[in-house]
């Protein structure tokens, strides 16, 4: 054999074996990253939750299509809250620990996101949490896309003050939030020169409201504040319908019910309600459209999108653009790029880098015919958020929150 053939055919041996073994040697280049997703499937919460959950899936899908992050898709990892505090908190640490994920998308109530709070801060990891909730707190491993009270609550009572009458009760869930979220409303009512008339609770996913409804008869309130989460609200309104209170005679203001809710109960006693959000599916824009056909091709034609999912979408979006600045998934580095803004079916939102909270907008809703919202008030630019209310120092917001933790047997719910 020739020396020319020779080394032509060790050339093919090289490159039989020797560039196989480069590459099983190497990582795929796409390798996927993995991302949490920490939401009730089961449980009072299933009803609010699994909407959140798809929208923060179809954003992944959205970034997957468009290259994914790093040049790597995301694959989600989803793990069920089953609408309680213990098992978020071990799905937190399960995702952080066992299946090493990027970044958690999740949590709804707060009494979810304080029990996970802790865990995230330890392993100095992220979680984006997409609800609105009652302030008082600021975490560096928290991002906020939901509103806080000044972005939600405040401009709700001042408008429904101004427009629907003086004499308020507030109703909400036995938790963190509302009860938090009531004495803001105390204040502000006491600031406005109204009347506050009473206040009642509900366990978190309790059905036994006929209590309340009596409560609220012998107040004779002229609107009722409504801060009940989860299924909760089925039974609330069914009882307060049947006990002849419509929204024609006493409207109810309610700050964690979307339209997506509304289709569990009878949408014809509801019309002339109103809710406050800083999205709702209504909103007339070319964006908005876009996002309601896209959503509902993947998912369903009858689906409602309500602002816990809109948020939970947009945040999804502003991590990718982070960690693509940051070059990183690392949670630390991404967080020192964390200050990133995205055209959202809301509108531009911006996230503070400061507070880790979210610019937003502001808009109030009256249930329409077809459980849709006719935005009737808009704030029409974006709401710099107020984490901490300046009615009060930030010491004595702690202390009223660790005064319920600590009442609560340690726990962030009765």
């Amino acid at each position: 054999m020739s020396k020319k053939r020779k080394s032509f055919l060790f050339g093919l041996i090289f490159v039989f074996f020797a560039i196989p073994l480069f590459l099983f040697s190497q990582k795929p280049f796409t390798e996927p990253l993995k991302v949490g997703i920490l939401h009730s499937l089961t449980g009072t919460m299933a009803l609010s939750e699994i909407g959140v959950k798809n929208a923060t899936l179809m954003a992944i899908e959205e970034i997957n299509r468009a290259g994914g992050v790093l040049g790597r898709p995301l694959q989600p990892v989803v793990f069920d809250g089953a609408s309680d505090s213990a098992t978020f908190m071990k799905g937190a640490k399960t995702l952080i620990t066992q299946d090493k994920v990027s970044v958690v998308f999740g949590c709804w109530t707060s009494a979810s996101r304080r029990s996970v709070k802790p865990i995230f801060e330890k392993y100095k990891h992220l979680l984006f949490y997409p609800v609105q909730y009652e302030g008082v707190e600021q975490s560096p491993h928290i991002i906020y896309t939901g509103a806080v009270p000044n972005q939600q609550i405040i401009p709700g009572i001042f408008w429904a003050f101004q427009n629907l009458g003086q004499r308020f009760f507030i109703v909400g869930s036995d938790y963190i939030f509302p009860r938090i979220a009531s004495e803001i409303i105390k204040e502000q009512i006491k600031s406005l020169g109204g009347d506050f008339v009473g206040e009642a609770y509900i366990p978190l996913g309790g059905k036994d409201v006929q209590n309340v409804i009596e409560q609220i008869v012998r107040a004779k309130p002229t609107v009722i504040l409504n801060l009940i989460n989860g299924d909760t609200n089925i039974a609330f309104f069914q009882a307060l319908r049947k006990k002849g209170m419509m929204p024609s005679q006493i409207p109810t203001m309610s700050f964690s019910i979307g339209a997506q809710e509304l289709l569990s109960l009878d949408l014809k006693s509801m019309i002339g309600d109103y809710a406050v959000w800083s999205y709702f599916q209504s909103i007339n824009s070319y964006n908005n459209a876009d996002f309601i056909v896209k959503f509902q091709k993947r998912f369903s034609e009858k689906v409602v999108i309500t602002d816990p999912m809109e948020a939970a979408y947009f945040g999804v979006h502003l991590w990718a653009k982070a960690a693509q600045e940051a070059k990183s998934v690392d949670p630390q580095i991404v967080l020192k790029h964390i200050e990133q803004n995205f055209l959202a079916p809301e509108g531009v939102v911006y996230l503070d880098a400061q507070n880790h909270h979210t610019w937003k907008f502001t808009r109030i809703g009256k249930i329409r015919f077809d459980g849709q919202f006719a935005i009737i008030w808009d704030s029409r630019r974006q709401v710099k958020p107020e984490p901490y209310l300046p009615t009060k120092p930030k010491e004595q917001w702690d202390e009223l929150v660790q005064k319920l933790y600590v009442g609560w047997g340690n726990k962030w719910s009765k």
